[in-house]
């Protein structure tokens, strides 16, 4: 079984240290706490879902995650069930024993790893409590109309909450690890650090919050990056509480993680503090490991791409599919932060080359960003239709065919 190592730093603004030793998985319970679980809103999602099975092989039973509760979500997202864990059952049972719903089962993704859900709207009666014991906290007060900032304050006192009953049953020093991802959840961080529970914690953040909204403004935002005034800029952005909120959870963690080098330079001018450990992002290609599956399906794939090609470009299809090159870009419609502004720079230069060069060679590209739609593009539709019609009639015409030309032959 394989060890964790100590998890540790020198000096955290005077708050008690996390000095455990060497221990083997088994003996540690991991807690991965995030808006994002089963709650699908940007990329992190994403990333705890296709890491979720190679941490449940190695943490097996000991592996949970924490989130809020979004019925919507949940009835086709999970399967509610008992905590196997008595520690963590008796837990929950004293959060609902005050009048909260808290939520367990299983996440139905690859792995089906434990879930701890907190329904937000059953604490919300108690918010300008827990916005008290924040401030009492940290000194960072809460707008009333920041609801998304509100619900993060609801979540993370639940969880710190949580954490507290967790960490009180174990008559021996808890080894107990909770892993927080983004501001939404630095508040649980923040209180478990304030009311010094005896939890070793760690922060990552993915891209800082003031980053992305600097992306977005169009400016020249690396080159710039210790140019700024960072509460200058956040100030005016209306964004200085969540901030505030981002840079105390960094401040507070015992370990701070990022998922590039890139974030770590940005981190460290950001929010202030040199990166512990860049956990890069990645694919789980595993599923893909047999080299003829992968050749296969990717087959499939171009032959469903073409296919839809000739229907969207029907009428005016004057280029060979087999000389055509298909690129792809989506994220989140955020022209600057995704890349579009590059992408479509870089596509502009390969364009201006192909027609210097006189290339037969033609570049299919395609833009999926999620964005509102007012209707249907019709000629679309109908290319789409009538290239169907076609296909369905030249395969009725080779059935006919290919039978009077078998029995010719015999």
């Amino acid at each position: 079984m394989p060890l964790v190592r100590s998890l540790s730093v020198t000096s955290l603004n005077g708050l008690p240290q996390w000095d455990g030793e060497d221990l083997p998985v088994e003996d540690l319970l991991l807690f991965e706490v995030s808006w994002e679980v089963t709650n699908k809103v940007g990329g992190i999602c994403t990333v705890i879902q296709t890491k979720a099975k190679t941490t449940l092989d190695e943490w097996g039973e000991n592996y949970f995650l924490l989130g809020p509760y979004f019925e919507h979500n949940v009835k086709t997202q999970v399967e509610l069930c008992e905590p196997p864990n008595a520690a963590v059952k008796k837990a929950m049972d004293v959060i609902k024993a005050n009048g909260y719903q808290v939520h367990f089962g299983r996440w139905l993704i690859e792995g089906s790893p434990y879930v701890v859900l907190f329904d937000i709207a059953s604490a919300a009666w108690n918010l300008d409590r827990w916005k008290g014991e924040f401030w009492e906290a940290s000194h960072i007060g809460i707008p009333y109309h920041d609801r998304e900032a509100n619900d993060a304050l609801i979540f993370g006192s639940l969880t710190a909450w949580f954490l507290k009953e967790l960490a009180s049953q174990f008559e021996e020093k808890p080894n107990i690890i909770a892993h927080f991802h983004e501001w939404q959840a630095g508040p649980g961080l923040i209180l478990c650090r304030f009311r010094k529970l005896p939890v070793a914690t760690i922060f990552t953040t993915h891209a800082t919050l003031l980053g992305r909204y600097l992306c977005a403004a169009s400016i020249d935002f690396y080159n710039h990056l210790d140019q700024f005034d960072i509460d200058k800029e956040a100030g005016e952005r209306q964004i200085y509480h969540r901030y505030c909120m981002e840079r105390a959870s960094v401040h507070c963690a015992h370990v701070f993680t990022t998922v590039s080098q890139i974030t770590a330079i940005e981190a460290d001018h950001m929010l202030k503090r040199a990166t512990d450990v860049v956990t890069p992002n990645g694919l789980n290609i595993k599923k893909f490991s047999a080299m003829h599956e992968f050749q296969n399906l990717h087959a499939t794939y171009k032959a469903r791409i073409q296919e839809f090609v000739r229907g969207h470009f029907y009428g005016h299809l004057d280029f060979n599919l087999e000389k055509t090159l298909f690129f792809f870009i989506a994220g989140r419609y955020e022209f600057s932060n995704k890349g579009a502004d590059m992408f479509l720079e870089a596509l502009s230069r390969l364009n201006f080359l192909l027609r210097v060069h006189r290339s037969d060679v033609t570049v299919v590209v395609f833009f999926i960003m999620p964005a509102n739609t007012n209707n249907f593009n019709v000629e679309t539709l109908k290319g789409q239709a009538v290239r169907k019609q076609l296909w369905d009639t030249a395969h009725s015409v080779k059935e006919k065919f290919g039978k009077k030309l078998y029995e010719a032959l015999l």
